[in-house]
């Protein structure tokens, strides 16, 4: 076999030092979207069809100007309502994260909950940024639970958003207690690896974030790491079924404390109803 001569070397290595780039470029800023179905016996009428966009853990991250890209994306999924599951922010800076929500309310109503970035803020910061958020135009669902009727006017969905704080306390079984189980009820709640307590109060639908997909996924394994689970996770992505639960899980759009993904993009989930 030839060697390399200094000047290839130099070539080979440039070359290679591009293609990372690009690879690495394009594992942090091409966003996929992946598609469900829910069917329920509960859903029939107005609510056969009804389209649920799902985005969590932003962390500030800007996808194009004025969030082009990512706004492109959840516009083709033809949106009745976007759900945020916290992290919209990394830290006190909330341009971008200001910027997607003013942008997304144009398609559709966006109901937020917080996670844990927003529980590190200190108590102005995260004033000015709840603040920030309902200016924009979001519903910040703060241990609340509201109606969701069709463009008919027919009752759709019972939609619940939990602090971050609040997700293991007796929050959440106070909330479900007053709710019409004869509506579909979907919860916000920032971290998946409380499934089996979700499950038990109740809802139907649960949609969470926080895990970033594992971070860096491994073929055959699937995620590394996720905050709360540790090495080897089992909560990253997808959906999971607990008892009459089923909750959708997002691997996020942004980085946090790490700040690369390894095959694994970010994602919108979109969630479709369906008559059973």
């Amino acid at each position: 076999m030839r060697k390399l001569k200094g000047k290839q070397k130099i070539a080979a290595a440039a070359v290679l030092i591009i293609l990372t780039a690009v690879f690495c470029w394009f594992q942090n800023n091409f966003i996929t979207v992946s598609e469900y179905e829910y069917r329920s016996e509960k859903i029939a009428g107005g609510l056969d069809g009804y389209t649920i966009v799902h985005i969590s853990d932003l962390h500030n991250k800007m996808f194009g100007k004025e969030q082009k890209r990512l706004i492109s994306k959840i516009e083709d999924c033809h949106p009745d309502i976007i759900v945020v599951t916290g992290d919209i922010v990394d830290s006190a800076d909330s341009e971008n994260a200001i910027t997607f929500t003013e942008e997304a309310v144009k398609l559709a109503p966006v109901f937020y909950v917080t996670g844990n970035h927003e529980e590190y803020l200190d108590g102005e910061a995260f004033k000015k940024l709840t603040e920030q958020i309902e200016a924009a135009g979001a519903i910040w669902l703060s241990n609340e639970t509201v109606e969701i009727t069709t463009y008919s006017g027919k009752k759709a969905l019972t939609l619940t958003g939990l602090d971050n704080r609040n997700l293991q306390d007796g929050t959440l079984s106070q909330l479900m207690g007053s709710i019409d189980h004869d509506n579909v009820m979907v919860l916000l709640a920032h971290q998946p690896q409380f499934i089996e307590f979700y499950a038990q109060q109740g809802p139907d639908i649960v949609f969470s974030g926080h895990a970033h997909g594992g971070q860096w996924r491994l073929p055959f394994i699937g995620g590394l790491i996720a905050p709360g689970q540790g090495f080897f996770p089992e909560y990253t992505e997808g959906s999971y079924v607990s008892g009459s639960t089923t909750m959708y899980i997002s691997r996020g759009l942004g980085n946090s404390i790490f700040p690369l993904r390894l095959f694994n993009c970010p994602e919108v989930v979109c969630a479709e109803l369906k008559s059973q």
